[in-house]
């Protein structure tokens, strides 16, 4: 069984596997099944031959779309009670696909932290939001500074931090002087609607991150733009 987070190149090719319309029609027989599927059963509901049945099952699975597993479908167990059949049945995690990069279930997850800890702590929203934004931010800082490897300079830090924050659907764009704009902002719609709060979420965001990692020679600076991040990385 699988219960891996799909990236945007895994959730591309789930996606595009259901314009097949008989990988559609199976897939939407497993999803509405609501239970493990077996190859027979799935080939009588879709009237469609078992070996065709069995290969979009598969690549069903093999794109991320579909859960595996192996079970006895007689309902008896011991000898005589035959192999175990392949089963399928809907993967349990979200596909999603936003061209630019969106990311909006962090945004949310953050807010939704930030609430709750304000709530049981008794202290405002605004001191909630910057204390989870920051833990945020030091683990993205952690696994900027495990990608620099042996190589604890600034070179290997700006290389990481790019990497990780393209990772995060920012899009970094490294000019010639060595900043980076950010040309992507994975919270947009909502820095439409709260300019404030979620500009001053990126910047904690990132200006931790860089804090945490320690080792390199960038520095995040506000600097609002409608069609980019409002945060933009200089060279100190």
């Amino acid at each position: 069984m699988s219960n891996r987070d799909p990236s945007t190149q895994d959730s591309l090719a789930a996606v595009s596997a259901l314009g097949e319309p008989n990988r559609r029609a199976l897939y939407d027989y497993v999803v509405a099944a609501g239970d493990w599927v077996g190859r027979d059963q799935a080939a009588d509901a879709t009237e469609l031959q078992r070996g065709v049945t069995a290969h979009h099952l598969d690549r069903l699975a093999a794109d991320g779309l579909l859960e595996v597993d192996f079970q006895r479908l007689s309902g008896r167990s011991g000898p005589g009670a035959g192999r175990p059949a392949k089963v399928y049945r809907r993967a349990t995690y979200d596909i999603q696909v936003t061209l630019p990069p969106r990311d909006y279930q962090l945004a949310g997850a953050l807010l939704a932290d930030a609430v709750a800890l304000a709530q049981s702590n008794g202290i405002a929203v605004e001191v909630a939001i910057d204390t989870v934004t920051k833990e945020a931010g030091r683990r993205l800082g952690r696994d900027m500074k495990q990608r620099m490897g042996g190589g604890q300079t600034a070179e290997s830090a700006h290389r990481a931090t790019i990497e990780v924050l393209s990772e995060q659907g920012f899009e970094p764009d490294e000019h010639e002087d060595g900043t980076i704009e950010l040309s992507n902002c994975p919270f947009h719609a909502l820095a439409e609607q709260q300019t404030e709060l979620i500009c001053g979420m990126n910047h904690c965001l990132i200006d931790t991150a860089l804090t945490e990692l320690d080792a390199g020679d960038l520095q995040a600076r506000l600097q609002p733009d409608p069609n980019a991040c409002c945060v933009r990385l200089y060279r100190t």
